[in-house]
């Protein structure tokens, strides 16, 4: 495929005025292929834009996909006139993407920017945790009953601990044996784990937009300041838990060690990191969040932390069909990475139920 001739193509099908010059690759996720396109203005002047192509083998309903990004980003863009804005370009008949054979490209707006894989200081994630709370807030009033469910059953505790038991009954390649402890520790801690997805079926907690996927370096902030401009890659938006995203930030962002460290004996919440990211976020949101979605806060880290583990042991039970591994234990090293983690927020779960109501109190007597 002669890339350039597609981009142009693909560019032209998106109604971009100017004339296409050139592109770039860029190394952006691991799902999508990303490509920054630069075109000279009819006025001169350079401008770029953003064109994936979307892997329909990890999405396989882009078009529902697309259609949930599409309702998000206008309705973010309204509350946000002038202001910088994730913004999808439309086809001469308003869709948000290009079919082309096997191919599904979109086209969004390029915004300079930084961005960052792991903590480089706490107000980077303090920072972090305003994106990801504005983005909660500003789709507060949005109708949830506009977007589809992509990924049907996505933070269901539950049924990923019937998964892990089915693989375990299975066995399909014979290696059970060798993690008895791992699975002896998540069934020890299945209906702690399990609790949000209890009360959210008891109405006992609402469903929000959710973004899903709130690792920090999925927020671009401005190189001059570290201040968080927009939160990207929202693949993965639809109706969730506010838990859900807060405890997925906190799983990532705030390990002592890498989410696949060979050390996993040395895995921990780091609290400092905690307290950053949970006053930025509380900053955002505290006013809005109703009583039980604080109160579970803390408990929303623990269950991410633990129903990741079930993913990665199944995964690693049933031989690895799911996750991308680069050695035959890669899975087992994350499932036990992810244990030690949640092991270490079961001795500081109190601390950090106590952090979260500081940083609610700090909240409520600023605004």
């Amino acid at each position: 495929m002669d890339m350039n001739k597609k981009l142009a193509q693909v560019s032209d099908l998106f109604c971009i005025k100017g004339t296409f010059v050139g592109y770039h690759t860029i190394q952006m996720g691991n799902v999508n292929k990303t490509y920054e396109v630069k075109f000279r203005q009819p006025d001169g002047s350079p401008k770029s834009y953003l064109i994936q192509n979307v892997n329909t083998y990890a999405f396989r309903n882009p078009i529902q996909l697309m259609d949930n990004i599409d309702k998000v980003t206008e309705h973010i863009r309204g509350k946000k006139p002038g202001q910088i804005a994730l913004h999808f370009h439309h086809t001469a008949d308003r869709k948000t993407y290009v079919i082309d054979g096997d191919n599904f490209w979109r086209m969004t707006n390029y915004i300079p920017s930084v961005t960052y894989n792991s903590v480089i200081d706490q107000q980077v994630v303090c920072n972090a945790g305003k994106a990801f709370g504005e983005f909660q807030m500003q789709l507060s009033d949005f109708d949830i009953t506009q977007l589809y469910e992509t990924i049907p059953g996505f933070h269901n505790t539950r049924q990923r601990y019937e998964q892990l038991q089915e693989a375990i009954e299975a066995d399909p390649v014979g290696r059970v044996a060798e993690v008895q402890d791992e699975i002896d520790y998540l069934m020890s801690v299945r209906e702690v784990a399990c609790q949000l997805t209890d009360m959210l079926e008891q109405g006992k907690l609402p469903l929000r937009v959710t973004h899903n996927d709130t690792k920090i370096n999925n927020v671009l902030f401005n190189p001059d300041d570290n201040s968080a401009m927009v939160v990207i890659d929202l693949d993965t938006v639809m109706p969730g838990l506010v838990g859900h995203d807060f405890g997925d930030a906190i799983r990532f962002a705030a390990n002592k060690v890498s989410e696949d460290a060979l050390e996993y004996d040395k895995a921990g919440v780091d609290l400092e990191v905690f307290r950053s990211f949970t006053e930025g976020f509380l900053d955002m949101t505290a006013d809005t969040l109703t009583q039980a979605e604080i109160d579970t806060l803390a408990l929303s880290c623990l269950t991410l932390t633990v129903e990741l583990s079930t993913r990665f042991l199944a995964d690693y039970i049933l031989g690895d069909p799911y996750f991308n591994i680069k050695y035959a234990e890669h899975n087992l090293v994350r499932t036990r990475c992810q244990i030690a983690l949640a092991k270490d927020m079961q001795l500081h779960m109190e601390q950090m139920e106590q952090i979260v109501a500081e940083c609610v109190e700090k909240a409520k007597n600023t605004h």
